[in-house]
């Protein structure tokens, strides 16, 4: 069984966690690929799509949403499942966070199976604006890959041939 998992990630943050998913994946025994966005053909050799954006005031990065969007048909005919980074505390450990309304748009214009939030990262010397001033208040990393090998273990449980 082959994977894609994609993603879209302006620090790093996020395609830490993209390759937490593609890690754990292989350890479940699949073949995964990790491909930015701009990176990916076609889908038609994959058997599993996984896609993850950093959250942004309340939006999935723009390589995210352009990817979905970009495929969204063949996306439907794929298990497609999204995790979305972003929270700067740990209130992704804490509680299930749904997805913001354009992920949820996008979950069902492509039949997503599910979505998951997990925390996201922000290094301390942040560049760029509002990021460093943000850095200031929250820097830290909330990723937690414990709960990333779960997700990624029942979704490889899920989708068996």
């Amino acid at each position: 069984m082959r994977a894609l998992v994609t993603f879209g990630s302006s620090r790093g943050g996020t395609e830490g966690l993209a390759k937490m998913v593609a890690d754990d994946l292989r350890d479940e025994g699949w073949e995964a690929d990790m491909l930015p966005p701009r990176q990916v053909g076609e889908l038609s050799d994959y058997d599993l799509v996984i896609v993850g954006g950093a959250l942004y005031a309340f939006r999935w990065h723009r390589a995210a949403r352009r990817f979905v969007r970009r495929h969204k048909t063949e996306l439907r005919q794929h298990p497609t499942y999204f995790f979305s980074s972003g929270p700067l505390d740990d209130s992704a450990r804490q509680k299930d966070i749904p997805p913001v309304k354009g992920v949820k748009k996008l979950m069902d214009q492509t039949g997503a199976r599910g979505h998951v939030t997990f925390g996201g990262m922000l290094p301390p010397d942040a560049k760029g604006y509002p990021a460093s001033v943000i850095a200031r208040k929250s820097a830290g990393d909330w990723r937690d890959p414990e709960r990333v090998r779960d997700w990624t273990a029942s979704i490889a449980a899920e989708v068996q041939p």
